[in-house]
């Protein structure tokens, strides 16, 4: 028994060993980079929604570079990245889900929609154009204003940023 025991711990630890050293092409978050793939870029993200909110399009290019750094051991450059994340904001749209008998909205919902061109230079074959959209879901009776939208928009960017990483760089 103890014989097993010490002989999980020890094929564990050899396991923690090679993929941190790199010997293993495995990551716990899925990602997978062409060793010849060293630097990312991200282009600033127009906000071409037809609901225009300040500042949206600055806090989801940083979100995007934030998560990138993160999750890879990309560097960031402003030019000549290996690979590219560009492309626009095409949707911040906040509508009524559920109404009441009072014929007002019981829940509303904020979507932002964006449009994704990602470019590989090491590999074209996986380049893509590709829509992301995710929502939060509100009271009726509340606006979404101050720490509510701060709050909306964070849990919607963090879903987006994790799907497009999983579309560009996760073989999943």
């Amino acid at each position: 028994m103890i014989y097993k025991t010490l002989r999980t711990v020890f094929l564990f630890g050899l396991f923690a060993i090679c993929v941190s050293c790199g010997i293993l092409p495995y990551s716990f978050t899925g990602i997978s980079i062409d060793s010849n793939t060293k630097t990312f870029q991200v282009n600033y993200f127009q906000n071409n929604a037809a609901l225009i909110e300040p500042g949206i399009e600055r806090d989801f290019t940083l979100a995007l570079q934030d998560l990138i750094l993160n999750q890879t051991n990309l560097d960031l450059v402003k030019s000549n990245g290996d690979i590219v994340y560009e492309g626009e904001i095409v949707e911040y749209r906040i509508s009524p889900t559920t109404a009441t008998a009072n014929n007002t909205a019981a829940q509303n919902r904020l979507t932002i929609t964006v449009n994704v061109r990602f470019i590989n230079t090491n590999d074209e074959e996986v380049d893509f154009e590709k829509r992301f959209s995710f929502f939060y879901d509100y009271s009726g009776s509340e606006q979404l204003i101050g720490s509510q939208k701060t709050t909306a928009i964070t849990e919607i960017y963090e879903r987006l940023t994790q799907d497009i990483i999983n579309a560009s760089l996760a073989n999943w």
